[in-house]
């Protein structure tokens, strides 16, 4: 503990230093800003304003703050377009849609920002608190996970599906089996056959996520404003001048609770991060809500405070295992580990004591720049909600815009605004058709991860599928799963019988 709070000390002494701390709200307003931006994401925003970052020729400690509060900034700022407008900013705000944007539709967008806004805040301090406590140690049980463990947390995560959103569980397992088949396109790296390209050459490389979301999410949003026009069943959204309530507060304490600490040791896990751990609280929380779960997916507070506490903390997670011991957690922090090399900077356990201004300065800033955004995102809640005063039909081509920018600007390619306009109408159909798109997505995020860990186990077998099995950590990953999906149905059989005998003892009565 000593050597904790004395590397604290140091990091602090860093952080707080004036031009850090400029660098950490500049970080943080920037990546707020860019993680609003549907489908831009962290990962984008930190690639972006790397070589920024190392034109300037800050030392390596400034500039790692810097790229390090865009991350937890645009963590923060995808929840924005989430809530707004549908439409996630990144893969971690996929469940934040569910709740929040209901939210918004009924007048309280200032109500859902601001809530968003304080559970991020506390995931990501409890992360921080947690990183600097148990970092080293954490980062030891992470790496432990083999390949067989991970296909196990994917099939859990699959089944934490069954019962996430969507008042039919079938259709919310058909929605995450399509996100399955859109994941395998492309070439497959271990055979080089090309699978369902259908003779298309610019499928060959697969679809990437940002083309995917956009396309399922904010081009179907905007053929479903559009159908609403023609139809003339447009509505006009009431303005908001709403904000948390101490009430909100209290009912999401233990929720908020609950998720960051999912988030966190999610987030620990290399290659998992914010989209695992948002649908795993997310779908923990509507479980843990049990009858009183009805109001899931139509604007529950504790459906909006549960991914947006669990996306902050994951991001916070992920920087365990690539500050200890140099591997990354996310593929934004396999970003953040370029940088250190970038500047010679070899990260891992001896970072802590060889360069301690480095470790320990970024995980400071960490503290400092969650209260950074606490303090610049709230006071801009009520601007941020004056958005949905927009007049709708100015609304449409506003979307149209960002999608297509958001789209040509990272992956450069026309095809792909042809593709996230087909997928704009796939989506549309499916939510005529009362799919739920969140399945969708987070099966297509799961699916690479899932097919990867499950060659590299059986490759490391030769075949053998009785390595699945061997690992305790699977053992117990697939008995949860199996508990997931079959504890909920005995439930609600079990409810029903006793429903049904007690029904002629009260008419009898």
């Amino acid at each position: 503990m000593q050597e904790v709070l004395a590397g604290l000390a140091t990091g602090f002494g860093v952080a707080l230093a004036p031009f850090n701390i400029m660098l950490v709200l500049i970080g943080c307003f920037a990546g707020t800003l860019i993680g609003a931006l549907p489908g831009i994401g962290p990962i984008n925003g930190v690639a972006i304003l790397l070589p920024i970052a190392y034109g300037l020729g800050l030392p390596p400690e400034s500039a790692l703050i810097l790229l390090a509060g865009i991350y937890y900034g645009a963590e923060y700022g995808g929840r924005i377009s989430s809530i707004l407008l549908n439409v996630p900013g990144d893969a971690g705000a996929v469940m934040t849609t569910l709740d929040g944007n209901p939210m918004a539709k009924r007048g309280e967008a200032g109500r859902a920002l601001s809530l968003s806004a304080i559970a991020s805040f506390v995931g990501g301090t409890f992360a921080v608190i947690l990183l600097s406590l148990f970092g080293p140690m954490l980062a030891q049980f992470a790496v432990t996970f083999s390949p067989s463990d991970y296909v196990a947390l994917m099939v859990f995560a699959f089944a934490s599906l069954a019962s996430l959103v969507g008042k039919n569980s079938w259709k919310t397992l058909m929605g995450a089996l399509i996100g399955l088949m859109i994941a395998t396109m492309g070439i497959d790296a271990n055979t080089g056959i090309a699978r369902y390209t259908f003779g298309v050459p610019d499928l060959l490389a697969g679809i990437d996520f940002l083309v995917v979301v956009i396309g399922l999410f904010g081009m179907a949003e905007l053929f479903h404003l559009v159908e609403q026009q023609v139809s003339g069943q447009l509505k006009t959204l009431p303005v908001d001048n709403t904000f948390v309530r101490m009430s909100d507060l209290a009912k999401t304490k233990w929720t908020i609770l609950r998720s960051s600490i999912i988030g966190f040791f999610i987030g620990i896990l290399p290659g998992t991060g914010a989209s695992v751990a948002s649908a795993v609280a997310y779908g923990s929380e509507k479980r843990a809500a049990g009858a009183d779960a009805g109001e899931f997916g139509n604007g529950d507070v504790r459906g909006l405070a549960a991914p947006e506490a669990a996306n902050n903390a994951a991001a916070g997670g992920a920087m365990v295992p690539m500050l200890t011991l140099g591997i990354p957690g996310s593929g934004t922090t396999a970003i953040l580990l370029g940088a250190l090399l970038l500047f010679n900077v070899q990260p891992g356990p001896l970072m802590f004591t060889q360069r301690p201004e480095i470790a320990w300065g970024l995980i400071a800033s960490m503290y400092v720049g969650n209260v950074a955004l606490l303090i610049i995102n709230l006071p801009l809640v009520g601007l941020f909600a004056r958005m949905l005063t927009i007049p709708q039909h100015y609304l449409t081509p506003l979307i149209a815009v960002l999608a297509f920018i958001g789209v040509y600007s990272i992956v450069g390619n026309p095809f792909d605004l042809f593709l996230i306009t087909l997928l704009g109408m796939f989506g549309w159909v499916l939510r005529k058709l009362e799919f739920p798109l969140a399945p969708v997505i987070l099966g297509f995020v799961l699916g690479g991860l899932f097919e990867d860990s499950l060659r590299r186990a059986l490759s490391i077998s030769a075949g053998d599928w009785s390595i699945l099995i061997v690992s305790w950590k699977s053992v117990a990953l697939y008995v949860m799963a199996a508990a997931v999906v079959i504890l909920p149905t005995w439930a609600s059989r079990r409810s029903k019988r006793l429903a049904a005998a007690g029904g002629p003892v009260e008419e009898d009565e």
